[in-house]
């Protein structure tokens, strides 16, 4: 059997079979967390967006077409994190001088991910899980196409997912699709438990982050991966 094939026959058995029960109580469980969160993290979500319109011009979150699961177009909320002149649709990390681009408040909510939080809203929706393959920006091409060797385009995407814990930035597009394979390959919950906990783990340790720079190994074919924050 050829690779895609080899990865997609337990992806398919996995959903029709035992683990549609996984499947309902992942999405229940993603549900009561987000829905959590954003009740419980009200009062910080009220500081950053009070911080975000001090610091700088322009709205206090940023919308941006993202590619979830089956492929189907969604836009991702964060906080905004760059001007509102900054080019759209690409990397930070490959634009020109990307320092320039990145606000004050925008630099701290990166480097501790704060910005990602309104995520918690398309997770409410159904566009998003707590964890899952990261969603591909609409114009990464070769990420996708590198995800569909393995699957990861047929489940939800996520807050946080096994790439992001094994490299994030860092990663090349290859490695990084095959990190989502191995996810789809493994989807239980003690694998997103896992996932979560290595989640908290990462954010202290500031794990695979790369702001403001450019990097050799990300971006090995075209666009990559998650500094595409705004």
């Amino acid at each position: 059997m050829g690779e895609t094939t080899d990865y997609l026959g337990p992806l398919w058995k996995f959903i029709g079979g035992v683990g549609f029960l996984y499947v309902k109580v992942k999405r229940l469980l993603s549900v009561v967390v987000a829905l959590a969160g954003l009740i419980m993290l009200s009062p910080l979500f009220a500081i950053i967006m009070i911080a975000i319109k001090l610091d700088s011009e322009g709205p206090v979150f940023f919308r941006q077409k993202r590619v979830g699961k089956g492929k189907k177009h969604f836009e991702i909320i964060k906080f905004r994190t760059m001007r509102v002149d900054a080019p759209k649709d690409s990397p930070t990390h490959l634009l020109d001088d990307p320092d320039r681009w990145i606000t004050r408040v925008g630099r701290f909510l990166r480097k501790t991910s704060l910005d990602e939080l309104p995520q918690l809203v398309n997770v409410l929706k159904g566009d998003m899980s707590i964890v899952g393959p990261r969603p591909a920006l609409w114009n990464q091409f070769d990420l996708i196409a590198e995800r569909d060797r393995y699957g990861a385009n047929d489940v939800l995407p996520g807050l946080t997912g096994w790439a992001q814990v094994n490299g994030r930035d860092e990663l090349p597009i290859s490695i990084k699709a095959r990190f989502d394979g191995e996810y789809v390959q493994n989807l239980t919950l003690w694998m997103d438990v896992k996932c979560l906990l290595r989640t908290v783990l990462a954010l202290i340790r500031q794990d695979g982050i790369v702001e403001g720079r450019r990097q050799g190994l990300v971006g090995e074919v075209g666009t990559t991966g998650e500094s595409s924050k705004r």
